[in-house]
């Protein structure tokens, strides 16, 4: 199967997902969601209670200065079913993207996350909410997660990901693609 890269792909993606999860008993589901609405059809296919669910926004400001994607009602929302709710900076823009921004420079974050592109935006992402959700201690340090995300709105790929502190970036390790787009 040859998947494009965009939402459509979205209940395939959380399918493979909540399988692999069972499958390899893995208990920690980080998942990429700007409005709630991925994060929301993930509940499809498992039940919160036997699962670590953590939704990752994009930061305030993303859209626009002082926006914040997430409504207070999806927010408390899903709090409601069990996730947990991270809105942060990203964690491969930052300053670094004010940098680029300023200056038309390129920074070594923005390095890793044209390297990660290579597998397509949905890796990258991936790759960058599991490292966020662990820095705030929303994952246990040392286990495997899988992380779900996409290119634009829904999810197109999922990973297992063993991801590591930031600060220790290159220890993080992409174990196994469940799922990404062919062409993107």
């Amino acid at each position: 199967m040859k998947l494009s890269a965009g939402p459509h792909n979205t209940d395939l993606v959380l399918e493979l997902a909540a399988r692999e999860a069972r499958e390899q008993n893995i208990h920690n589901i980080v998942v990429a969601t700007c409005s709630g609405a991925t994060a929301f059809k993930l509940l499809k296919y498992l039940n919160p209670g036997e699962f670590n669910l953590v939704a990752v926004t994009h930061h305030v400001g993303f859209a626009g200065p002082g926006v914040d994607e997430l409504s207070p009602e999806n927010r408390q929302k899903l709090l409601t079913e069990g996730f947990k709710v991270l809105t942060t900076t990203h964690l491969f823009a930052g300053i670094d993207r004010a940098f680029r921004f300023k200056f038309q420079g390129i920074y070594p974050s923005e390095i890793v996350a044209q390297s990660l592109r290579l597998l397509g935006q949905g890796v990258k992402v991936a790759t960058e909410i599991a490292i966020m959700a662990l820095d705030a201690g929303l994952i246990p340090y040392g286990e495997d997660v899988i992380a779900i995300a996409g290119t634009g709105e829904g999810a197109d790929t999922a990973v297992v990901i063993r991801p590591a502190h930031s600060h220790k970036l290159f220890d993080t390790k992409i174990k196994k693609i469940i799922v990404k787009p062919y062409e993107f």
